[in-house]
């Protein structure tokens, strides 16, 4: 199937010799033909609209309630296991759901909760929730120290040669924190400021200083998550918040950009729902409408009057190098945005059943908008099912859901909105852990193509040399990921959480797959040219690169070579046909030579491939 992944070359390969469902891979760069890039594409398009029926049954293998405490109870009850630290609390609301999979059997269940937990599963990582357990291993994780933020990384920079994709892939494929990476990753999805639309004299810096809040978010609550991001200078220049003003006599209104959004995307959402996430419905069968076009135009007065903080002392305080001008020092990057109070709007306010009455200051004004966000009942799920959506499974049952927007209400010591319980409750739900999920064609997700290049890097042991971490932006479908962190096309997402495939089964059913929004021919082509370049070459000549440690001690064994991509990739869920054929592929003459350095590294390379490009790699369950 692949000759030379080093130089690109395919062959026209017997059959017999091919992963089922996996295209061939395509040449890089212009030699790829329109003829073979679109075979490649609908193989591909084919393998994966056959693997995503991604819908979620009506229970997912959960269990009953009953069934969980006896199943706890018979074990008993895990008295001797790790405390589970700053999640401790959890432990009242996991014994009152039942959570039956307290801890993994096996180094499939480990490796398998482990790539929804954080980027990778690694035999060492594995090791330790095996030992450790689910709940104590997440409490660890939300208890470790913090590491080295974004900001703090590129600061120390020169001037000009870093940026915010440096920092980010830098933050993803190498920090120790993966947890807090991944889950803070799932925050900038749905709080979305992209750094394709952010102007200023320094946008890398905000991007990275937004960044480092959505890390902090995840181990504090969401009200505190809410007030940080209103207030965020990068989210005051993406949704027009910085320098809004109250209305005049000239005829200005407040922007009502922020206003929207936050209740539609970041909150609310669009419809009343029920605690399971499903909508409510008025006499006529619709949806309830969660808000009007009357509460947008109120609560946009309450974000008015707030402007950068840079004192007069800043100003021109940096002088750019290689330039006549200076700027602004960079420090008002890591502030909140400060109220100016003669600019806020002190009109009378009603929204959502609350009003802030004629004459409130801003910060009391402030306190009110918020306060009546963060108790809405719409919040828990519909925050809740996007965290399932982006961990777990893309149709999550509706008792899923409202077990999920339970642990929002009260993360069993009374308070609500405490994300690490949330986020800990989305992962060890019996939905998530059940391995009825494996054999159920409507369970999973796919994986989006950031985090299959976060994988390979921390699969594979990826540094940089030089500690620069020049990947950068890699949004281009073409020839590219189609994905990039830190840079959605608008404010809506790469994707939506409701998106439905057209012309499909699951359209048919009703059934969303968000991420297959960035699936097509494009992009699917685009995915394996990279993947095969980036496999070979790595970034910046070779500077970002991975050790490929374990396999090169495999490679002449390509059984157990294709047993560990298999393990650490896939949580062992590629099928025994697939593992065969691939197996067999890389034992073929092209590869049985490996007294070399570049044979071995060309196995590796070509058994690597083959796994990223399967559809059974590519729906995660």
């Amino acid at each position: 199937m692949v000759e030379d992944i080093a130089t690109g070359r395919v062959s026209a390969a017997d059959e017999s010799v091919r992963v089922h469902d996996i295209p061939p891979a395509l040449p890089a760069g212009p030699t790829a033909s329109p003829a073979a890039v679109g075979r490649s594409e609908a193989k591909l398009a084919a393998a994966l609209a056959a693997s995503a029926a991604l819908a979620a049954c009506g229970g997912g293998g959960g269990g009953s309630n009953t069934a969980g405490l006896a199943a706890l109870a018979a074990a008993g009850s895990g008295s001797t296991a790790p405390a589970a630290g700053s999640l401790t609390a959890l432990n009242n609301t996991a014994t009152a759901q039942g959570y039956v999979y307290t801890q993994a059997k096996t180094d499939d269940e480990a490796a398998r909760f482990l790539l929804q937990a954080q980027f990778s599963a690694t035999e060492a990582e594995i090791a330790a929730v095996r030992a450790k357990g689910y709940l104590p291993w997440l409490g660890e994780q939300v208890d470790m120290a913090p590491t080295e933020t974004g900001w703090n990384w590129l600061n120390a920079k020169p001037y000009g040669t870093a940026n915010s994709d440096h920092m980010i892939w830098n933050q993803l494929m190498s920090s120790p924190d993966g947890f807090r990476k991944r889950m803070a990753l799932v925050f900038t999805e749905i709080f979305v400021v992209s750094r394709n639309d952010l102007g200023s004299s320094w946008p890398e810096h905000m991007m990275a200083q937004y960044w480092d809040m959505m890390v902090a978010g995840v181990t504090t609550n969401f009200r505190k998550l809410l007030e940080d991001v209103t207030l965020n200078p990068a989210m005051g220049f993406y949704l027009n918040t910085r320098d809004n003003q109250k209305e005049n006599a000239q005829g200005r209104q407040p922007d009502e950009n922020y206003g929207r959004e936050v209740m539609q995307l970041m909150t609310i959402g669009l419809v009343k729902l029920n605690q399971d996430g499903t909508p409510m419905r008025g006499a006529d069968g619709l949806p309830l409408d969660s808000y009007t076009q009357d509460d947008v135009t109120n609560i946009a007065r309450v974000f008015t009057g707030y402007g950068l903080n840079i004192a007069s002392s800043e100003q021109g305080g940096f002088q750019v190098p290689n330039q006549t001008y200076s700027v602004e020092t960079n420090a008002w990057t890591q502030r909140p945005m400060v109220l100016t109070e003669n600019k806020h709007s002190t009109l009378e306010a009603k929204f959502l059943g609350t009003t802030v009455p004629a004459g409130t200051k801003g910060a009391p004004a402030l306190k009110i908008a918020l306060d009546a966000l963060f108790n809405h009942p719409n919040v828990g799920p519909f925050i809740g099912k996007q965290l399932i959506q982006r961990l777990v499974t893309s149709n999550p049952s509706p008792a899923y859901v409202a077990r999920v927007s339970a642990v929002f209400a009260d993360n069993g010591a009374g308070v609500r909105g405490d994300m690490k319980s949330v986020f800990a409750a989305v992962l060890l739900d019996n939905e998530a852990r059940s391995p009825a999920g494996l054999t159920d064609p409507e369970f999973g997700r796919l994986r989006e193509p950031m985090l299959r290049l976060a994988q390979w890097a921390r699969s594979f042991g990826v540094a940089s040399a030089k500690g620069t971490w020049k990947v950068d932006d890699t949004s281009d479908p073409a020839g590219r990921l189609g994905q990039s962190p830190l840079r959605s096309p608008s404010v809506f997402n790469f994707f939506r959480p409701g998106y439905v495939p057209p012309s499909t089964a699951l359209a048919a059913e009703g059934k969303s797959a968000p991420e297959f929004q960035l699936v097509n021919e494009t992009s699917v082509g685009g995915y394996l040219n990279y993947l095969q370049s980036v496999l070979v070459n790595g970034y910046d000549s070779k500077d970002v690169f991975p050790a490929y440690a374990v396999e090169k001690s495999l490679v002449n064994d390509p059984a157990a070579l294709v047993r560990r991509l298999n393990l650490v990739l896939c949580a062992n869920q590629l099928s025994a046909p697939t593992v065969s054929t691939i197996t067999t592929a890389i034992s073929t003459p092209a590869f049985t030579t490996t007294t070399t350095d570049a044979a071995k590294l060309n196995r590796i390379y070509a058994a690597v491939l083959l796994v990223m490009a399967s559809s059974e790699y590519l729906i995660q369950k």
